[in-house]
């Protein structure tokens, strides 16, 4: 899974969101919620769900083949989608056309991928597994980059939060709906892929139908002799982390979402090999309830803990107390290895976790070097959760083979997302 956000290019940053007015608005936010649900759905269905079960299905009753395989498939496609969320965005960028310069990429991405995951379901090897959903990933990150442009493209400054809370709030319903999915189709693989992708099909037409996209020359453009080679632009892109604070908080979340993926990408074969399941419930039947439990905890925290936080005016405090114990919420499983201790390690886990999400985001806009460079550097923190997705199955993969199984990946996340949260600590300028 490769559900990274793609950065704002300098281009974006210059130009005055032209929305419709609040009718416009009314009908904008709702789709982008919707679209937000579709992607996510997509990335969590397969990643934790279709995928692990069709790697499994090469080597029956090889529990190492099959945690290597995974390993690599995921790992090499996180590389892959990531590389392709940056190029989509510039594409859409400099698109023009009378249906928009964002509603191609929207509708083509998504198309694509559709019918690369419907070839996807029928691969028969581990070769064709992972070229499948390498290119499925790339289609789905040109698609994720030209919908996530939108915000700035359309929504006005005053409304940009909510915007982003709608869409977080459709991050969190989409693990359910994605899994829940997935979970129904263990048996028929195939039908599980054609229908996630066809939802993103679906929700992508009638986004581009229902809301208006402006065409290149209804934005305003860079102003003259202000374009730069891709070194120097790379430059301007990465500079926010020669700031103290705003490194520390790039490196907070980069740790704590490494330490979240480790686990998370290798759910299923927990549940298969390490957890007893009570009888009658399988592994991704299992996984939908892990899911289900988790997002509950971080709706309903985040809706308290962000507000809170505001009142209080102390977003340091919360995002490393949220932080600490997500991260030592990883060792209920470890200290027992039992569903129960899985249900608390997911209550536990997703409440802080969605707390630490929400009070962190706002503490890096507080600790943004530059106003003027808000929306680029926004998009440099979007790194800091990409990142880890992709070097998260090549780490968890080895822990699992050669450094002490399952139980030990459970240390080794409350380790890393430890660290994470004690970064904080050490960022100044705010409470």
């Amino acid at each position: 899974m490769s559900e990274n956000s793609s950065p704002l290019s300098d281009v974006e940053q210059t130009k005055t969101p032209t929305p419709s007015g609040r009718r416009g608005l009314r009908r904008l936010l709702p789709m982008l919620g919707a679209g937000n649900l579709a992607v996510f759905a997509f990335y969590l269905g397969i990643g934790a769900v279709l995928l692990p079960l069709q790697v499994q299905a090469l080597t029956p009753g090889d529990e190492q083949a099959a945690v290597a395989n995974l390993g690599l498939v995921a790992g090499v496609a996180a590389v892959f989608g990531t590389l392709f969320n940056p190029i989509g965005g510039a594409l859409s960028d400099r698109t023009r056309s009378r249906w928009g310069r964002r509603n191609p990429w929207i509708v083509g991405g998504a198309v694509a991928a559709f019918f690369l995951v419907l070839i996807l379901g029928f691969a028969d090897s581990l070769l064709m597994i992972g070229v499948g959903w390498c290119l499925a990933q790339g289609a789905m990150n040109l698609h994720h980059a030209a919908l996530t442009a939108v915000i700035p493209d359309r929504v006005p400054h005053q409304r940009r939060g909510t915007a982003a809370a709608a869409m977080g709030i459709a991050v969190s319903v989409a693990g359910v709906a994605g899994t829940g999915v997935a979970a129904l189709f263990t048996a028929r693989l195939p039908l599980g892929y054609i229908v996630l992708g066809g939802v993103v099909v679906a929700v992508a037409v009638l986004l581009t139908a229902l809301t208006h996209d402006p065409r290149g020359d209804e934005l305003s453009e860079r102003a003259p002799g202000t374009r730069t080679n891709a070194v120097a632009a790379l430059g301007r892109f990465l500079s926010a982390l020669a700031h103290r604070d705003f490194a520390l908080v790039f490196a907070g979340r980069a740790l704590l979402f490494l330490g979240y993926f480790l686990i998370f990408g290798f759910q299923l074969y927990i549940l298969d090999y390490f957890i007893e399941l009570p009888a009658g419930l399988e592994p991704a039947a299992a996984v939908t309830v892990l899911t289900l439990v988790s997002a509950v905890g971080t709706v309903v925290v985040t809706a308290v803990g962000g507000p809170l936080s505001d009142r209080l005016d102390r977003r340091r405090l919360f995002a490393l107390v949220s932080g600490v114990v997500s991260a030592l919420a990883m060792l209920i499983p470890y200290l027992s290895p039992t569903w129960t201790g899985m249900l608390v390690f997911a209550a536990v886990n997703g409440s802080a976790f969605g707390c630490f999400m929400a009070v962190d985001t706002a503490l890096a806009t507080l600790v943004l070097p530059s106003e003027d460079d808000s929306a680029r550097d926004m998009g440099v923190l979007n790194i800091a959760a990409a990142g880890p997705q992709i070097i998260a199955p090549f780490i968890a993969s080895a822990i699992i083979l050669h450094l002490g199984g399952y139980g030990s990946l459970f240390l080794v996340g409350s380790a890393v997302g430890l660290l994470g949260a004690l970064a904080i600590v050490f960022v100044r300028g705010v409470r």
